[in-house]
């Protein structure tokens, strides 16, 4: 651990769960790096993440944004290419696309969106698109016939929540030059949509623990109940 992050630590208290306005403060207030960190939500979860009726997983549209700017990738054709283009996508094509990432290695695009059509190509890709979380699915919204809304969505600020092997959500709700209304206005939907996807199987105490940090900062836990 670096001396600011050791600095940082120092101003928590580790025993305390503090309510969401406290930790979103404390965070920003202690984040030890120069640059405007993100914020970060970690909501440990009681499922079982190795049953399949058990998965939590969906996206949300923040009321205030990232703070990123998103770089999106359309794999389409025909009019729909034109709609992504149209809609304000980085990147819009097909094949072409495809062997750049496969033979380039390239990886200059934040989210891929693609047309249900064209999901025989774009699957091939699965090994290397899925450990960076890039590879596109219904479930996030990302293989759509409705390219524009898709586009306009991620842009607008959406995020993706789901439950990893460890039963743990992360995710991010902004920028530390937001301030703390908008960012507490951001993390309450972000739990609003992960408490309202509990699944049906899901048995005993759903909501184990939450922290907020910073990109660099520690975690600070947060009193959820």
């Amino acid at each position: 651990m670096g001396k600011k992050y050791i600095d940082a630590l120092k101003q928590i208290d580790r025993t305390k769960q503090y309510d969401l306005n406290e930790a979103i403060d404390l965070a920003v207030k202690v984040a030890p790096a120069k640059f405007d960190e993100t914020l970060e939500l970690h909501v440990k979860l009681g499922v079982d993440p190795r049953h399949a009726d058990q998965q939590v997983r969906g996206v949300v549209v923040l009321p205030n944004g990232t703070g990123k700017t998103v770089r999106v990738l359309v794999i389409a054709k025909g009019a729909k290419a034109d709609e992504a283009t149209a809609a304000g996508a980085d990147f819009v094509g097909a094949e072409e696309y495809i062997e750049k990432i496969q033979k380039e290695n390239w990886f200059g695009f934040d989210v891929m969106i693609t047309t249900p059509d064209m999901m025989g190509l774009v699957g091939r890709m699965g090994r290397v698109l899925g450990p960076k979380g890039l590879m596109p699915n219904p479930k996030s919204g990302t293989v759509t016939m409705d390219v524009a809304k898709a586009i306009a969505d991620v842009k607008a600020g959406k995020v993706e929540y789901r439950v990893d092997k460890q039963s743990i959500c992360h995710v991010i709700f902004g920028k530390k030059s937001f301030g703390t209304e908008k960012l507490v206005e951001n993390a309450t939907t972000v739990m609003d949509a992960i408490i309202r996807a509990k699944p049906a199987a899901a048995k005993g105490t759903y909501l184990k623990s939450v922290a907020v940090a910073t990109t660099m900062g520690p975690g600070i836990k947060v009193s959820y109940k």
